[in-house]
């Protein structure tokens, strides 16, 4: 299985929360695990975001972000090119999405053309999740949580 993360879903292997487990073992069986090059800055951002909301200690966030930009080279990282921007702006506006969830889900499919397998994007994000699924991606979660 090659698995796509956007950023909720990478987040969590650096964050204890609802689906940090699942993600776990779904990286542990992929064959592949890739991400955009948006998603180091995203990750980044949401690690400081949860010290700034008292979730984790500034010292905890410290060694999250190092444990974070250790394993980032391991990722492919899928490039922010101009196809992938020109995607992403039709489906921002077909499937109504933001811009960076966009720039996720053009980067998946885009993936997905070029090795022509199956990918898996993996989101916590419902409006992403409903349009990879809408176009023809397999999601993870393969229901989405209640």
């Amino acid at each position: 299985m090659i698995v796509y993360l956007d950023a909720s879903a990478l987040v969590k292997r650096y964050l204890v929360e609802p689906g940090s487990e699942d993600v776990a073992r779904l990286v542990a069986a992929a064959a592949a695990v890739g991400t955009s090059l948006i998603s180091r800055a995203e990750t980044s951002a949401a690690l400081a975001k949860a010290v700034r909301m008292g979730t984790l200690t500034r010292e905890g966030g410290a060694a999250a972000l190092q444990v974070f930009r250790r394993e980032w080279p391991v990722f492919i990282r899928v490039q922010t090119t101009e196809p992938v921007m020109a995607r992403a702006d039709t489906l921002a506006w077909e499937q109504n999405l933001r811009g960076y969830d966009a720039v996720h889900l053009s980067s998946a499919l885009l993936w997905q053309e070029g090795l022509g397998e199956p990918i898996t994007l993996a989101t916590f994000d419902r409006q992403l999740w409903d349009a990879a699924h809408a176009q023809g991606l397999a999601v993870f979660p393969d229901d989405w949580p209640t």
